[in-house]
């Protein structure tokens, strides 16, 4: 099933999904536990919208292609068109918050890194971004009070807070747009905290982000 962008009061948004652009390495600690260095600059990637499925529905995960593992990330709907964007004129341009299931093929992804070859194939396959519904904003939140949390089977396994990005959300999505013109409809991934791991089949996911949203779903047998 496709992704169409839509809050969590029942509006659809009025722009089809475009990109969705990515930050690897947001968080220090989950840098650390993949013994990958901490960044001095954001590390970019971009996912096809062709990867993006509504997080509520159970998660059909490609096991046949090995490890697929979980990221979960603060995601952010983009309201108007950024180009070399301030950061303020960044915080105005996001019009909803909501959750991204970053799923990365991790053996396929060694193995492409190892041979120093792009790993678009391991993080953007059909499928790999589910995401959840946006809630409105009306107003530019307070970002480093944001927390999300994932439970995998009744067991806490990542928890985000806003106040330990590295590259908070204005100066993360302006120095995106000093890249990539962001459209309405673009989606932002801002990076996941430590605790990633492989999914299992029939594994039960609890998903929640300051403001009320929450969403169980569950991994296809």
């Amino acid at each position: 099933m496709r992704f169409v962008p839509r809050f969590t009061d029942g509006q659809e948004f009025p722009h089809a999904l475009g990109k969705i652009v990515c930050v690897g390495r947001n968080y220090a600690d989950h840098a650390r536990e993949l013994d990958n260095p901490v960044p001095s600059e954001p590390l970019l990637l971009i996912k096809p919208a062709t990867c993006a499925v509504p997080l509520e529905e159970p998660i059909d995960a490609p096991f046949t292609r090995g490890e697929v593992h979980y990221e979960v990330e603060l995601a952010l709907l983009v309201g108007e068109e950024l180009s070399h964007a301030t950061a303020d004129e960044a915080e105005r341009a996001i019009v909803g918050i909501g959750l991204g299931l970053d799923l990365t093929l991790r053996d396929l992804q060694t193995r492409l890194k190892e041979k120093g070859h792009p790993w678009e194939t391991s993080k953007a396959f059909d499928g790999a971004c589910p995401l959840s519904a946006f809630q409105p904003l009306s107003q530019v939140p307070n970002w480093s009070a944001l927390v999300f949390t994932l439970e995998i089977d009744g067991e806490p396994r990542q928890r985000g807070e806003g106040a330990d990005m590295l590259f908070p959300v204005p100066t993360l999505v302006a120095e995106m747009s000093r890249h990539f013109t962001l459209l309405p409809g673009d989606v932002v991934l801002t990076g996941t905290p430590a605790g990633v791991g492989p999914l299992s089949r029939g594994a039960e996911l609890h998903f929640t982000l300051t403001g009320g949203l929450e969403i169980i779903t569950h991994v296809v047998e």
